[in-house]
């Protein structure tokens, strides 16, 4: 799914909330992973749990298209951790 090109990725272990259609909701954490040189890889994992679970994986090229390797996440939820991803902004 293409999106803008981005400038800047998130470059520290993060939260994310997901809103779901039926108004439930779940916190996803965001966790960036090796990538080639020019690419970006973030591992997805529930938040919160004593066990926690690997929700697959968000992976961007160095044109700032992106695809989901997993299964767990609807195209919604993708779109909505991908545009987190993109947008986040690091308090200073």
């Amino acid at each position: 799914m293409p999106l803008t090109k981005v400038k800047q990725y998130l470059t520290a272990e993060a939260r994310a909330w997901l809103s779901r259609p039926n108004g439930s909701g779940e916190v996803i954490r965001v966790v960036p992973s090796y990538a080639p040189v020019g690419q970006q890889c973030y591992e997805l994992y529930t938040s919160y749990e004593q066990v926690t679970e690997n929700l697959g994986r968000i992976l961007f090229d160095a044109e700032g298209y992106w695809i989901y390797d997993g299964y767990h996440l609807q195209v919604a939820d993708q779109e909505q951790i991908a545009s987190f991803i993109i947008n986040y902004m690091e308090r200073l």
